[in-house]
C-alpha cells in the first residue's frame, strides 16, 4: 500500500450526505491530507461557471463527487433533478478536472446494472439501469469518460450505510425499537457496504492515482446476503429482539424496480490498488464493538 501524499488538498462535494459526512469523519485519520467540504449551498454543481469558479478558487489537487440524487423512488418523478445531480454534476466536474489537471474520483453505484445476472458483476460488464436513478448515474459515467480528465476513477458501490443520513442499517435500528415483528424482503442479494470502508479504500487509492490505472472500479465488502439476512444480523449483533419474517418483494411494491441481483465483483480494485475488503458482517459488527 503506497504511502500517503502530504500537502494534498482534497475537495469533496455532498459533503452533507451520507458519503460526505463518513469522509469527514474518516478524515481525522489523516491530518497530512487537507480536506475542504462543500455542500450544495456553497458549491453548485449543476452549474458550470458557479462550480468552476469555486474549484479555481481553492485549487484542489483531488476532487472526490460524493453529491447525487440518491431518492431511488422520487427520480421516477422527478428525472429532471436526478439528471440535472447525477449527469450535469458529474459533467461539470470532470469537466473542470480536465481543465485545470485535477484528480477526479466519482462514486457510482450497482443500479446502472439491471440485477438479473446470477453472477457478481464486473467492471466490463454491460451497463442496463432499469431506472431514473440507475440511468442518470449511468449518463454521468459516460460523461465523465466521454469528456476523460487525465487522471479519473468512477468507483461502483452497493447497499451503502453507516450512521449517517437515512439507510437500511438506520432503518432497521428504528423499527425494532419501535415494532415487534417486521418484515424484510429475503429475494434480493447484494453486499452491505460500510461507508466507512469504501472512503478508506478512497483514501488508500489517491496516492496511487495515475494516467494508467484510471477506469471504473467496483467496491464493496466482501461477501453476499440478503435484505432478511442483513437485518437479521443487524438485529443480533444490537441485541435487539423482534421477530422478523422474510418476505417476497413482492410484498413491498415500490416505484422504482429493485434488482434482484447487485453483487459486485472487487476483484479489479483489490488487485491494482491493494485496498482491504471487509467481510459485511465484520463491519456492521464492527459498529457495536
Amino acid at each position: 500500500m503506497s504511502a500517503h501524499l502530504p500537502n494534498t488538498k482534497i475537495l469533496v462535494t455532498g459533503a452533507s450526505g451520507q458519503l460526505g459526512l463518513t469522509i469527514q469523519e474518516v478524515s481525522k485519520s489523516y491530518p497530512e491530507y487537507e480536506f475542504v467540504f462543500a455542500d450544495k449551498k456553497v458549491l453548485n454543481i449543476v452549474n458550470y461557471n458557479d462550480a468552476r469558479d469555486y474549484i479555481t478558487n481553492i485549487y484542489p489537487d483531488v476532487v472526490i463527487n460524493a453529491a447525487a440524487y440518491t431518492h431511488v423512488d422520487l427520480a421516477e418523478s422527478n428525472e429532471e433533478s436526478a439528471y440535472a445531480i447525477n449527469k450535469t454534476g458529474a459533467s461539470n466536474l470532470a469537466q473542470i478536472c480536465k481543465e485545470e489537471q485535477i484528480k477526479f474520483i466519482h462514486i457510482s453505484t450497482d443500479y446502472v446494472f439491471d440485477g438479473q445476472s446470477t453472477l457478481p458483476y464486473i467492471e466490463t460488464d454491460r451497463a442496463s439501469p432499469v431506472t431514473v436513478y440507475g440511468k442518470s448515474k449511468y449518463a454521468g459515467e459516460e460523461a465523465i469518460h466521454k469528456i476523460c480528465p487525465e487522471v479519473y476513477v468512477i468507483i461502483r458501490t452497493s447497499w451503502l450505510y453507516s450512521i449517517y443520513s437515512h439507510n437500511f442499517y438506520k432503518t432497521m435500528l428504528r423499527l425494532g425499537k419501535e415494532k415487534d415483528e417486521i418484515s424484510v424482503v429475503n429475494d434480493q442479494k447484494g453486499t452491505p457496504t460500510l461507508a466507512n470502508d469504501l472512503v478508506k479504500a478512497i483514501m488508500d487509492i489517491i496516492p496511487m492515482l495515475d494516467n494508467s490505472n484510471r477506469g471504473v472500479y467496483h467496491y464493496s465488502n466482501e461477501g453476499e446476503t440478503t435484505w432478511y439476512a442483513f437485518a437479521k444480523a443487524i438485529f443480533e449483533i444490537s441485541e435487539i429482539e423482534v421477530t422478523i419474517n422474510p418476505v417476497s418483494s413482492n410484498a413491498f411494491p415500490t416505484v422504482a424496480l429493485r434488482p434482484k441481483h447487485s453483487v459486485l465483483d472487487c476483484t479489479k480494485i483489490v488487485k491494482i490498488f491493494d485496498v482491504k475488503q471487509p467481510f459485511w458482517k465484520d463491519s456492521l459488527e464492527g459498529l457495536f464493538y
